[in-house]
């Protein structure tokens, strides 16, 4: 068991401690966040695989009290470094991918390439193995009593952790945030895209019985014909119709309720950073004008405990890199409201 009776909350934060500057072990912490540098097969601005490691540095800045969570860190957080092999394998699959999206992009026929075909084969062979340790990562720390999150890397990255919270909790909902629907099917042919992951989740994982979507903004008319041939399994709330309603008269706290409704009372949260205004996010991978203040997502975030769901994890994805940690910044704030609500919502 951590001491906590020498740490200081109210202090700046300890470089040589963990997430947050917290004290916590792996063995202590009650949650474990695990970091996962991959971006393979991103379609607009790269840098998210090295986000985990530039929130680790922005954590340092957050500071520990929050009156609606008080003390939920002192179950203690804890986040592993970062696997210098997965990102590894990022780095060169993402130069692959870069250069097969390229050639696509010009609208050339891959199987008139063995060079692109050879290349596609190994980017969606990569993105198994990426989600099969994800799996194996995640499973084996609920499996160990823990509580677990997830740091991307791209929106992909979580598909495996879906994977583990299914085969532990039985049937659950996804709460999903983001500016995309995400609903593409191999989108530039990768079996396992960033622009595909609730669509494969929905496609793998029976477990999944209701995904709820938050700030939709762009989308494309497959993910829209999907949605309505899917309608007992997905629910779409649209920036767009959001903002409508609230125009109309609606308060936030009505839709919000809405949402929360519609949730099963298992849910996983899955929040892209684009799904917030991208004032708070300029270098997230596909930014979209529109879009939630954090405020607004942690309100939703407030009600959803308040109903007395449960929660089982979360990812937090597409963070960007910037060059004065302000992406950072917003990122580790997110995930250590996160943290706190995550083991707020599961009594030791």
């Amino acid at each position: 068991m951590t001491d906590l009776s020498h740490f200081d909350p109210n202090s700046v934060g300890n470089p040589n401690n963990n997430i947050f500057g917290l004290p916590f072990t792996e063995e202590d912490a009650r949650l474990v966040i695990i970091p996962v540098p991959w971006e393979v097969t991103v379609s607009y601005n790269a840098g998210t695989a090295r986000a985990p490691e530039h929130v680790f540095k922005a954590s340092l800045q957050v500071d520990l009290f929050d009156p609606e969570l008080k003390d939920a860190w002192k179950q203690g957080f804890f986040m592993r470094p970062c696997d210098k092999k997965i990102l590894m394998k990022s780095d060169y699959l993402r130069k692959e991918a870069e250069l097969y999206i390229n050639y696509i992009s010009e609208g050339e026929e891959v199987n008139d390439n063995k060079f692109m075909s050879k290349t596609l084969r190994e980017v969606n062979a990569g993105s198994v193995f990426l989600n099969d340790w994800v799996y194996e990562q995640t499973k084996d720390l609920l499996d160990a009593g823990k509580l677990v999150g997830l740091l991307g890397g791209d929106h992909s990255t979580p598909l495996g952790f879906f994977k583990a919270i299914a085969k532990k909790h039985g049937d659950f909902g996804i709460l999903q945030i983001d500016a995309h629907c995400d609903l593409r099917k191999a989108y530039e042919n990768f079996n396992y895209s960033h622009a595909s992951i609730m669509y494969n989740a929905l496609e793998e994982i029976p477990q999944l019985t209701k995904l709820v979507q938050v700030g939709v903004r762009d989308y494309c008319e497959e993910e829209w014909d999907y949605i309505a041939l899917n309608k007992e399994r997905v629910v779409t709330y649209f920036d767009k119709d959001i903002r409508e309603r609230q125009y109309e008269g609606l308060t936030w706290k009505e839709i919000a309720n809405e949402i929360i409704n519609q949730l099963p009372q298992t849910v996983f949260i899955s929040f892209d950073i684009d799904g917030l205004d991208p004032k708070l996010c300029p270098h997230t991978g596909t930014p979209v004008q529109g879009g939630f203040e954090t405020e607004q997502v942690f309100y939703i975030f407030k009600l959803l405990m308040q109903s007395g769901r449960k929660i089982v994890g979360f990812d937090l994805n597409e963070v960007g890199v910037s060059h004065d940690e302000w992406d950072e910044n917003v990122g580790a704030r997110c995930l250590f409201k996160l943290c706190s609500m995550l083991v707020s919502c599961n009594p030791a």
